[in-house]
């Protein structure tokens, strides 16, 4: 998938600058299995990368400016990377991702840079919940730093697309989707600590598969819904007297008030937290029904505990949970709000899984 992309993207970029790339750059979507709103309250993680993504053909320029088209949207922009201002929309990302990364990577953030020209495609469906965002971020960062002949390791890149979504998008995200597209491995769930970066790969049994269901439900994070969440989970914090809801237990929390926002919101986190392990033991010893029974308690939470899923979500996914017979399961996938559901199932039990949905299915792995 990625080798196809990029080969489309060098044919675009020949098209739109009448000669070939120096090279192209691809960067994953992913898809969270468990550990849903986790990362920015310190806590552990299960992401993978998926098949579709970003990818940028890219070429060196001698004028020290960006000049960059993304084709899928039909837009275009130009900036100077000494001063890459202004904002809005997709170039908001690309230009937060060239002040971040210049930030990190000596050489990057200078005014005597050459700069580079940048055609950018990509086929994750954008508010599916599947990353598109980090994607972009990661993808560009990639294309710049061989543009100028420079690295960075993926904790290096992952932060400076962190940040571009933080201080240029609007968008108070955690480390998780960044980590997950800039170090993932395809075929493993990466076992990611947000806290302190440190993550294990674990591969998925041969027999399983991982699909996406599209719920047809686009939602925007910047609308404040995913904001909004971030700062009640900080009040609960607070009122806990921890510095992260990840420091918190079941057994503290009954000091918040029965029923409260700040409860509910701990409640997840907390219960979220013990099921990221159970995933992990699960994918260990290939128990399907085990891994099936932790996606649609995780479900539920989203549903009850953080209200980010929607009822026409929880029946998606119950259609499907109750198609597969125990043979896993569907929950939402994503910061909510509409998108993506993740299914986790046996392999050959696509078309079932799209009969139980009304709607086709993309395999992630």
């Amino acid at each position: 998938m990625s080798a196809a992309l990029k080969a489309h993207a060098a044919r675009r970029f020949a098209s739109w600058r009448g000669q070939a790339p120096a090279g192209t750059v691809f960067a994953p979507g992913r898809v969270n299995l468990i550990g849903e709103h986790l990362d920015y309250n310190d806590g552990v993680v299960l992401p993978m990368p998926i098949r579709e993504g970003t990818a940028v053909a890219f070429a060196p320029r001698g004028d020290g400016r960006v000049v960059v088209r993304a084709d899928d949207l039909d837009g275009a922009d130009e900036f100077a990377l000494a001063a890459p201002t202004g904002e809005g929309d997709w170039r908001a990302y690309v230009r937060g991702m060239a002040v971040e990364l210049g930030a990190r990577v000596p050489g990057l953030g200078g005014a005597g840079l050459g700069g580079a020209d940048l055609l950018i495609i990509g086929n994750l469906p954008r508010g599916a919940g599947l990353s598109s965002s980090a994607s972009l971020c990661v993808a560009v960062g990639r294309a710049l730093l061989a543009a100028g002949g420079l690295e960075a390791d993926p904790v290096t890149l992952a932060r400076a697309a962190q940040a571009a979504e933080n201080n240029h998008a609007g968008v108070a995200c955690g480390i998780m989707d960044q980590m997950a597209v800039a170090a993932g491995r395809a075929g493993h769930a990466m076992r990611l600590d947000c806290r302190d970066l440190s993550f294990t790969h674990h591969p998925l049994p041969a027999d399983w598969t991982v699909l996406l269901v599209d719920s047809g439900i686009n939602r925007a994070l910047a609308d404040g819904e995913f904001n909004r969440r971030r700062a009640e989970c900080e009040a609960a914090a607070g009122l806990l007297g921890v510095s992260a809801l990840r420091d918190a237990s079941v057994a503290r929390l009954a000091a918040l008030p029965a029923g409260s926002t700040q409860q509910r919101r701990a409640t997840h986190v907390v219960t979220e937290l013990a099921r990221v392990d159970a995933a992990v033991a699960a994918l260990a010893r290939a128990d399907l029904a085990a891994m099936g029974a932790i996606l649609s308690a995780g479900q539920a939470s989203l549903a009850r505990d953080f209200d980010v899923s929607l009822p026409a979500i929880d029946a998606l996914a119950a259609a499907i949970t109750a198609r597969l017979s125990g043979a896993g399961a569907a929950r939402l996938t994503g910061a909510g709000f509409g998108g993506a559901l993740v299914v986790v199932t046996r392999r050959g039990l696509q078309d079932a899984v799209a009969a139980a949905a009304g709607r086709d299915v993309l395999t992630a792995f």
